[in-house]
């Protein structure tokens, strides 16, 4: 089974997360196009979430205030998951994961995966295998829905990748259907026309 590359370990991120600076994709609050999806969710019955590569976890914090009770968050890092246990007291410990995407097996399928900022966090060589592991994570139907950069980041020899909207249709058309794959209309003003947010169905 494929892993994160050990160039982007667990203590690569832990660093990049406790030196000030070095986690500009966190705008520090859920940004507007997953919060406009997220509001169109029903609380009951309660879907089962999973957020991998949530950092610091605004999306599950959102959700948790919302009265979702089966999120699940993923991180390598240990840091970001202890900022969200204590900005989010309430939030059940269980559900706080220090664990590598690509290996977790849960006994039962997501109903929903969120993606925020994780995808571009990667080594592009793993795109492929991430497309494949959230179709295993899911059950049949379930959905993938979340934003990736379509903008290329030259020269990054460190996360953020960026990327197209072609080269990413070719990873997940074995597995999904495609619900939405356009530009987000209500990106943060930063990232504007550079966001494609996506809702894909697993087939």
């Amino acid at each position: 089974m494929q892993t994160v590359s050990s160039a982007f370990d667990a203590a690569y991120w832990q660093g990049r997360y406790a030196t000030a600076g070095r986690d500009t994709w966190s705008v520090g609050r859920i940004t507007p196009p997953l919060q406009a999806y997220l509001d169109q969710l029903g609380v009951g019955p309660q879907p089962r979430i999973l957020i991998p590569g949530a950092g610091r976890g605004y999306e599950a914090e959102y959700l948790h205030q919302r009265g979702f009770r089966h999120v699940m968050v993923a991180d390598f890092a240990p840091e970001p998951l202890a900022e969200l246990a204590d900005r989010v007291p309430g939030f059940p410990p269980e559900n706080l994961w220090q664990a590598d995407f690509f290996q977790l097996a849960p006994t039962e399928p997501f109903d929903l995966l969120i993606e925020q900022t994780f995808f571009c966090a990667l080594p592009p060589a793993l795109r492929p295998a991430y497309a494949q592991q959230c179709a295993a994570l899911l059950r049949p139907g379930g959905k993938l829905a979340g934003l990736l950069f379509d903008t290329p980041f030259a020269g990054a020899t460190e996360p953020p990748f960026g990327g197209s909207r072609e080269e990413y249709r070719a990873y997940f058309e074995p597995y999904f259907a495609f619900i939405h794959f356009d530009t987000a209309y209500n990106s943060l003003p930063a990232r504007a026309g550079r966001e494609l947010f996506i809702c894909l169905q697993k087939l």
